[in-house]
């Protein structure tokens, strides 16, 4: 059975602030992920020879932590200024995904793995099962799956704040096009839009994609109204938003559907992280994990960033 002293359960951008947090401290760290890549809602979708962000977009900065890094990506060229005022929108150079797996580094990863249960024994170390049957021991646990998911691996042991936490869905349609958009430089537009769209993004405008890739995104009420509804019944007025922005010409050439069930949280927790289990060992985190003085108020890359690098320095603390 594999020992670890730090178990992290979910790959995205909190799980992986948290893992560096720790082994910048040398605390030996495994995360779990159930995906085939690290970077959770950091997603980039291969479509054809081109590519499209179908998760975060952009991020912004507000906190002198993420600034600080982000000035190292930028040097780096991890990133750059995509657009915006007085709040800079910074991208990732190569798709949103790149920037995940740039983060992630050495970090331990064990993909393509789902966890059954986490196991607090008082008189031993956790036990963390997967649905393989596999167990993994741990002498403490960050979980960074949506409060939803996490509650369904926590049963009795998470506090009740925990249960308050919603998230709303978004779908978001991705299109190839044969010729140009009609979607201003530099790429992203998110005013005067048909009822339901929340933003349209050309991917090639935006300096990540080689051919002219088009995400359409919907909002959480939109998303929620047709969640039940079949998958060309939803991306059927999705491709209409899409096709107002071809050029003379240009034609839809491609199509496809993400569907994201826990996109944004409709209630958030006033902590970056909680503690549970037996002497605290197990620690939830995300996105939906605000500092008291979060200003922004909603789930953002910043808010699980900076909740991933207090897990982080919680689980040192104790060790």
């Amino acid at each position: 059975m594999e020992t670890y002293e730090v178990i992290i359960i979910g790959g995205g951008l909190s799980g992986i602030m948290a893992a560096r947090t720790l082994m910048e401290n040398g605390v030996e760290v495994l995360i779990v992920e159930k995906s085939r890549s690290v970077g959770g809602r950091l997603a980039t979708r291969r479509i054809g020879e081109g590519k499209a962000d179908h998760g975060a977009q952009f991020f912004t900065v507000r906190s002198p932590e993420l600034q600080e890094d982000v000035e190292k990506w930028l040097e780096a060229g991890w990133v750059k200024r995509w657009f915006g005022t007085p709040y800079p929108r910074y991208t990732s150079t190569a798709g949103m995904n790149a920037l995940a797996k740039q983060l992630a580094g050495s970090i331990p990863v064990k993909l393509n793995t789902r966890v059954s249960s986490i196991r607090d024994g008082r008189d031993g170390p956790l036990e963390v099962e997967l649905e393989n049957g596999e167990r993994i021991t741990a002498n403490h646990c960050i979980v960074t799956a949506p409060a939803p998911q996490a509650l369904q691996l926590l049963t009795g042991i998470a506090p009740p704040e925990v249960s308050t936490i919603s998230f709303a869905p978004c779908f978001v349609g991705m299109f190839t096009f044969d010729g140009p958009s009609s979607i201003p430089s530099p790429g992203h537009v998110d005013e005067g839009l048909p009822d339901g769209v929340e933003r349209v993004v050309d991917h090639k405008k935006k300096g990540i994609s080689s051919t002219v890739t088009v995400s359409v995104y919907m909002t959480g009420d939109w998303s929620k109204k047709h969640v039940d509804m079949e998958e060309d019944s939803i991306i059927a007025p999705i491709q209409k938003v899409a096709e107002g922005f071809l050029e003379k010409g240009s034609r839809v050439t491609g199509v496809q559907l993400k569907k994201w069930k826990y996109a944004e949280a409709e209630a958030v927790v006033r902590t970056p992280f909680v503690e549970m289990g037996h002497k605290g060992r197990i620690v939830l985190c995300g996105d939906a994990f605000l500092r008291e003085n979060d200003e922004a108020g909603r789930t953002r890359f910043e808010s699980a960033y900076l909740s991933g690098i207090s897990a982080g320095k919680r689980v040192r603390e104790k060790r």
